[in-house]
C-alpha cells in the first residue's frame, strides 16, 4: 500500500555520506526562489488524488488543476464549450490527451480537432490555440514544469494582458 506523503517531509538519505548530505544543503540554499520547492529536493514518491488539489478559477469558463515532480507537471484541465484558449507559446514540451470533449487546435498553420481519447504532442516554442468545442476536460503533462502556471504569471489565462 503506497502511503499518502506529506511535502514537508523530508526522505532519509542512506546511501549517501553526511558530508554529501551537508554539501547538498549548501547548495539547495541557492535555489530558494525557483519554480518549485519539490525541484529542490530529492524524488519522493507521492499519492496524489484530484480531489485534494485545488480546483482554479482562470475564467468562467476554465478551470484547472496540477501536479508538479521533479522534471514533469500533469494538468487537469476543464473547459467549458465555447472556452478560447489564447494564441500562445513556451519552452515547455507538451502532451495533451482529451478524457471527454473535443478542443481544436489552430498550430503550425492546421486545424487539428482532438477528441476523447486522442492526444496531441505540441513541440516547445510552437505557438498554438485552442478552442473547447463541447465541455471537455484534458490532461496535459509538461516537461519542463510551467513556471509561469506555478508561479500564476499566465496572465493569458486569465483573460488579462
Amino acid at each position: 500500500m503506497i502511503k499518502k506523503s506529506s511535502s514537508k517531509k523530508k526522505p532519509t538519505q542512506t546511501s549517501r555520506s553526511q558530508s554529501s548530505s551537508r554539501s547538498r544543503k549548501k547548495s539547495r540554499t541557492g535555489l530558494k526562489n525557483t519554480v518549485s520547492p519539490r525541484a529542490a529536493s530529492p524524488s519522493v514518491l507521492q499519492y496524489i488524488p484530484w480531489s485534494s488539489v485545488p480546483l482554479e478559477d482562470l475564467t468562467p469558463l476554465l478551470q484547472r488543476q496540477f501536479v508538479v515532480g521533479q522534471e514533469i507537471m500533469l494538468a487537469r484541465v476543464l473547459l467549458k464549450k465555447g472556452c478560447i484558449v489564447p494564441e500562445h507559446s513556451h519552452n515547455n514540451e507538451q502532451l495533451t490527451y482529451i478524457l471527454e470533449g473535443a478542443l481544436k487546435f489552430w498550430i503550425d498553420g492546421k486545424e487539428i480537432v482532438v477528441h476523447a481519447g486522442e492526444t496531441l504532442c505540441i513541440p516547445s516554442n510552437m505557438p498554438h490555440k485552442a478552442e473547447a468545442l463541447e465541455d471537455t476536460v484534458d490532461l496535459d503533462v509538461f516537461n519542463p514544469p510551467r513556471a509561469d502556471w506555478i508561479n500564476k504569471t499566465d496572465q493569458y489565462l486569465r483573460g488579462k494582458k
